[in-house]
């Protein structure tokens, strides 16, 4: 159950009538409203949340390695509601071990390059994305550079005896 000063805000209202247990938790932080998500209905709740708002854009994605904790990913779509010029920040946890998730791209396609970073960096998996593929890094690069057990000098990194 969600607490009363998220249920004020019209757009999460709406969206916890619509589908309940899509939400499975939420808060006000700084005035901003965060709720976690359950990934398997990102894309159902984005899509709502663009229908019940005359004027809603995807301002970022991006995700959180809380390493040593599972589940271990937390992948963070921040919105950004222009009637009222409020944001809404939703929260996806995924597991460590192959970190997977629907890919937004069919409702905000600015979500296209969001995604293929957060996938770069962090190894998680966009399904039905249409071009996953490394963005930042080479294509041929081992591993995930911004996940907390990546080692600081990178897997290809080696010193040399001077």
């Amino acid at each position: 159950m969600l607490p009363d000063e998220l249920l004020a805000i019209g757009p999460v209202a709406a969206l916890n009538q619509q589908d309940p247990a899509a939400i499975v938790e939420g808060s006000l932080r700084l005035n901003e409203a965060v709720l976690v998500v359950d990934p398997e209905k990102i894309v159902e709740i984005c899509r709502a949340l663009k229908a019940l708002e005359p004027h809603v854009r995807l301002s970022a994605v991006t995700c959180v390695d809380w390493c040593g904790r599972e589940p271990r990913f937390e992948v963070v779509y921040q919105v950004h509601l222009l009637t009222g010029n409020r944001r809404l920040r939703l929260k996806c946890r995924l597991p460590g071990e192959n970190p997977e998730i629907d890919s937004v791209v069919s409702v905000w396609p600015a979500a296209d390059w969001y995604e293929r970073e957060v996938f770069d960096l962090y190894g998680v998996r966009f399904r039905n994305h249409p071009n996953l593929c490394r963005i930042l890094m080479p294509e041929d690069w081992q591993g995930h550079p911004l996940r907390k057990d990546y080692p600081v000098h990178g897997y290809k990194y080696s010193y040399k005896d001077e």
